[in-house]
């Protein structure tokens, strides 16, 4: 297990595509403080604001660290594929399971710090421009940034899961964009047409949508035409979110256990 731990290692962080990836995360996510900074540095801060500032935009827009750091995860598993070392790969380490878990703990590690590394950046952005972060150690922000680095851990194996399914990059890229800000979005629209509203109860158990419970402060508006969803809470939103993560990697695991490279 150790040598397939220290491949993917050597790997992860021998590729070019690693530091590209999680560099842009990491502007794109503290791109958020900065310009709240900017234009509204006077202002006061509440739970909200905080939260919002230190996970870069991710409980209230696109949540740009976990997109990138699920092209990563993406990346583990379709680059074997789309350039060919996964025969190689499987000469080296032929154990697939140990391979997959390897993978699996490197990319939640990875997440994990990289996570961590961001929120402490955006609080350093947030000190510059209002002289601290008011309540960053007390819930509800803290639970939301608990939550935060689950959800970012979540997205990235749903990419990993996604890639090794697909074999290959392009497909696996399509459906962890297309299904978050398309399929999901269009779903919760039609519900608040009165005629769809009978599908409200459904919204809870979208896999991205009950994931994004897991970094908000208070309870998520959807507007003024929206029915009532019913969400779970923090954590059993999550819950849903990574019963969806390990369907994927469940079947992409067993159909790489039987099937030929």
């Amino acid at each position: 297990m150790l040598d397939a731990l220290r491949f993917e290692w050597t790997r992860l962080r021998t590729l070019r595509s690693t530091y590209w990836m999680v560099g842009s995360g990491l502007v794109a996510s503290a791109a958020i403080p900065l310009t709240l900074g900017i234009a509204a540095g006077e202002e006061p801060l509440n739970a909200d604001s905080v939260n919002l500032g230190l996970n870069g935009g991710a409980s209230f827009v696109i949540p740009f660290l976990a997109v990138f750091m699920a092209v990563i995860g993406i990346f583990a598993t379709g680059h074997e594929y789309r350039h060919g070392t996964i025969q190689p790969t499987l000469t080296a380490l032929p154990q697939r399971s140990r391979l997959i878990l390897a993978k699996i703990l490197t990319m939640t590690a990875l997440t994990a710090a990289v996570t961590l590394v961001s929120i402490a950046i955006n609080a350093t952005l947030m000190l510059a421009f209002w002289g601290g972060a008011p309540g960053l150690f007390d819930d509800p922000v803290r639970s939301a940034l608990l939550g935060y680095v689950a959800y970012n851990v979540i997205y990235t194996l749903v990419g990993l899961g996604l890639g090794l399914l697909f074999r290959g990059v392009p497909s696996a890229l399509v459906v962890i964009f297309l299904m978050p800000l398309i399929i999901e979005t269009l779903f919760v629209g039609l519900t608040m047409v009165p005629a769809l509203d009978w599908l409200a109860p459904v919204v809870r158990f979208l896999p991205f949508t009950a994931g994004s419970e897991l970094m908000l402060t208070s309870a998520a508006e959807f507007g003024p035409a929206a029915p009532d969803y019913g969400f779970f809470d923090r954590w059993a939103s999550g819950g849903v979110f990574a019963v969806f993560a390990a369907l994927i990697i469940g079947v992409a695991w067993t159909q790489f256990n039987r099937r030929d490279a």
